[in-house]
C-alpha cells in the first residue's frame, strides 16, 4: 500500500476536523487543542514504556521551539475550523508547504530556484482567491488566523527537520511537542476562559479528535516511511478533498466557485513546489557525489 497510506491519513485528518468543528459548540479551540495534545502524550508515553526508550534529549531548546510553534499552529488551525467552513480552514492550513519552501531558501540558505518562487507566488494567488468570499462573509480574523496557522505549521516542520538532522527519533519529537503543547494550550484556555465540563454526552467528541488525529499521524508516518516522498506529499492534499466532502455531507455547506478555484490553485502550487524541491535535492546529491 506504501504511499497510499497518505490517503488514509487524509481521510482521518479531515475526520478530526469534523470532530473539532462539532466540538466548537461546547468547547473553545484551545481546549480542543489541549485534549488533542494530551491524548497524543498518553499514547506516546505508553509506547515509550513498552519499548523502554529514553525521553532525555541534549537538544531541549530545539524541542521547546518546535513545541511552541506547533502549539500555536494547532490552536490557530482549530480556531479556524471552528469559525470557517471545514474545507476553507483545511486549505488555509495547507499553505504550509509554500511557507516551508520559502523558509528553506531564506532560513536554511538552500539554493534559490525561480520555478520554486513561481510556485510559491501561484500559491498565494490561490490564497487570495480562497479568502475573497471569506472576507465578504465577515470572517476576516478567522481567515487570517487560519493562514498564520499555515505559517507556524511550516516553522514547526522546519524544526522537525532540524531535530531529525540532529538524530532525534520521531517518538521523542512527538513526546516533547505534546508536553509543550499541553502546557501552552491549557495556560491559554485558563487565561482567557475556564475549561468546560466534560460529560458522557460530549466525551465522544474529544475521543474522536484524539483517536482520529493519532491514527492519522501513524498513517502519515507509515506513508512517508514506506512510500515515495513526492507521491506522499502530493497525496496529502487528499485531506482537502475529504474536507470539502464532509463540509457538504455534515453541514450542507456549498463552496463558492472562487473558493474551489482557490483550493485548486493552492493544491497545484503545493505539488509544484514539492516537485521542484525534490528535483533540486536530487541534482544537489548528484553534484555532491
Amino acid at each position: 500500500m506504501t504511499s497510499a497510506w497518505m490517503i488514509v491519513a487524509g481521510l482521518l485528518f479531515a475526520a478530526m476536523g469534523v470532530f473539532v468543528k462539532l466540538g466548537a459548540e461546547q468547547f473553545d479551540a484551545a481546549e480542543l487543542a489541549f485534549y488533542r495534545a494530551v491524548i497524543s502524550l498518553g499514547l506516546v508515553i505508553a509506547l515509550v514504556s513498552i519499548n523502554k526508550g529514553s525521553l532525555r534529549s541534549a537538544y531541549m531548546g530545539a524541542h521547546v521551539v518546535r513545541g511552541v510553534v506547533g502549539a500555536i499552529s494547532l490552536m490557530g488551525y482549530f480556531y479556524a475550523i471552528t469559525k470557517l467552513p471545514l474545507a476553507t480552514a483545511l486549505t488555509l492550513n495547507y499553505t504550509s508547504p509554500l511557507f516551508l519552501a520559502l523558509a528553506t531558501v531564506v532560513v536554511l540558505g538552500e539554493r534559490f530556484s525561480l520555478w520554486l518562487m513561481v510556485a510559491i507566488g501561484l500559491g498565494f494567488v490561490g490564497v487570495t482567491l480562497l479568502l475573497q468570499p471569506t472576507f465578504e462573509g465577515g470572517k476576516e480574523a478567522a481567515a487570517l488566523i487560519g493562514l498564520f496557522s499555515g505559517v507556524f505549521s511550516a516553522w514547526a516542520y522546519l524544526s522537525v527537520r532540524t531535530l531529525g538532522r540532529l538524530g532525534e527519533p520521531d517518538w521523542r519529537v512527538v513526546f516533547w511537542f505534546a508536553v509543550v503543547a499541553s502546557i501552552l494550550c491549557a495556560a491559554w484556555q485558563l487565561a482567557t476562559s475556564s475549561f468546560h465540563p466534560v460529560r458522557w454526552s460530549n466525551l465522544w467528541i474529544i475521543a474522536g479528535i484524539g483517536i482520529a488525529g493519532t491514527l492519522a499521524q501513524l498513517a502519515m508516518t507509515r506513508a512517508y516511511r514506506t512510500g515515495n516522498t513526492l507521491v506522499v506529499g502530493s497525496l496529502s492534499y487528499s485531506t482537502l478533498v475529504f474536507g470539502a466532502i464532509f463540509t457538504f455531507l455534515v453541514w450542507g455547506e456549498r463552496l463558492a466557485p472562487f473558493e474551489w478555484l482557490g483550493m485548486a490553485v493552492i493544491i497545484a502550487s503545493g505539488i509544484a513546489a514539492m516537485r521542484v524541491e525534490n528535483k533540486e535535492q536530487i541534482e544537489e546529491a548528484g553534484f555532491e557525489s
